[in-house]
């Protein structure tokens, strides 16, 4: 059967251009369902439900692939709102979780993608305690984007809002952490925001999430190669707990080198009530981009919006699930001068539409193979978010960036 292949590369200035680029989108309704424990289930959607477990978890997923998880509201609960072990292919998106002891964790997972959910009031405690975290995730497909979290003091106990251990993302298509708002930590004295490179990784995106009060730091690589931090912004006020901005400090016996932390926006002050926005402690080799990071003095808790948790919420009051493309292949990513799609058959008369930020179209290009090159040289430097559908209403997302 022919197939009628659409791709549409839609270029996205996350905070300047969309009002309601983060966090969940869904206002709609809630059937109370008990918890979810399943063990080798694929090919399945949960929605739109509402679970409480008092002395669990949520919702569970063992040995399960292509599993959607959407417009859910979880928690309370004792452990995580979302649980996956040996998983592939699983999305979580436009859930709502609250006063769980971390959001989701993925462990020995490949293809998760955790995106435009809010979490509010992790409890923890350590070892837990974050919105995501990825433990041994590896592979390609695999995103933190565009997620909520808020921790108000005295009501959450968390420790890092993101936590990548041992994960590893591919040179064609790295991890993907993008485009998060982040706002809250402490009382903890060592977590913070985004921890990369815990006990090692690689291959990963950090980039263009904005952070207020994060906790002991706010963005750091531990160890690790091949790990790219870029135009992030954020800001701390004194704090007891508050310590560093932005940094690479080596904790681990484990090769760190290779990895980019550039252009970045930092306004961080320690819990002396001394500035303290960027520390390379000279032991992970050289940081490409290093000197490009600033201290810029206007950030302020006001690069948030005062309210983030909801914020989103009836923009879009469903969100429709379709199964994804299996077998395609976008890379590199990032991308310079070129980006190839493979598929797993041959594909006729496809068609390529890439659009500009003004929703211009700079490229179309006809497909009629299995491998096709475009050209991208003459596109700027961005994410850029690509969609592919068929005439079987699959579609198949994924986010690149264009760098030179």
């Amino acid at each position: 059967m022919k197939k009628h292949i659409l791709l549409t590369v839609i270029f996205i200035n996350i905070f300047q251009c969309f009002s309601f680029g983060q966090g969940s989108t869904y206002g709609g309704s809630y059937v109370d369902s008990s918890p979810i424990d399943w063990e080798g289930i694929s090919n399945k959607t949960i929605s739109k439900l509402k679970i409480v477990n008092p002395s669990g978890h949520c919702i569970k997923l063992c040995n399960c692939s292509n599993i959607t998880i959407q417009n859910c509201k979880l928690g309370p609960s004792m452990n995580e709102g979302v649980y996956l072990y040996n998983c592939t292919n699983i999305t979580v998106t436009n859930c709502s979780m609250d006063s769980i002891d971390t959001g989701v964790v993925a462990d020995g997972c490949s293809g998760i993608k955790i995106t435009h959910n809010d979490v509010k009031n992790v409890q923890g405690p350590m070892p837990r305690g974050q919105m995501v975290q990825f433990g041994n995730v590896s592979g390609t497909g695999n995103s933190i984007s565009f997620n909520v979290v808020e921790n108000i003091t005295g009501q959450s106990f968390p420790e890092d809002a993101i936590s990548l251990y041992m994960s590893k993302g591919t040179p064609d298509d790295p991890i993907q952490v993008v485009g998060n708002w982040i706002r809250g930590g402490g009382p903890s004295t060592s977590g913070g925001g985004i921890m990369t490179g815990d006990m090692g990784g690689s291959y990963v995106l950090v980039q263009d999430n904005i952070l207020v009060n994060p906790g002991q730091y706010g963005i750091t690589i531990s160890s690790g190669n091949n790990i790219i931090i870029q135009n992030n912004k954020i800001y701390s006020a004194k704090q007891p707990f508050s310590n560093i901005g932005l940094s690479a400090y080596k904790q681990y016996d484990i090769e760190t080198c290779s990895n980019t932390i550039m252009n970045n926006e930092v306004n961080f002050t320690n819990k002396d009530g001394v500035l303290n926005c960027l520390w390379n402690a000279g032991n992970c080799g050289d940081i490409a981009g290093w000197s490009t990071n600033i201290h810029n003095s206007n950030l302020n808790a006001d690069i948030l919006p005062s309210k983030i948790i909801g914020r989103a919420q009836g923009t879009i009051t469903e969100i429709i699930s379709t199964p994804t493309i299996s077998g395609i292949k976008i890379y590199p990513n990032p991308a310079s001068d070129h980006l190839t799609i493979e598929t797993s058959s041959t594909m006729e008369n496809g068609i390529l539409d890439i659009y500009n930020i003004k929703g211009q179209k700079v490229v179309e290009h006809l497909i009629n193979d299995s491998y096709t090159e475009i050209n991208t040289s003459n596109l700027a430097n961005g994410i850029y978010i690509v969609k592919v559908s068929n005439s079987d209403n699959q579609i198949e997302e994924r986010k690149i960036m264009i760098g030179k």
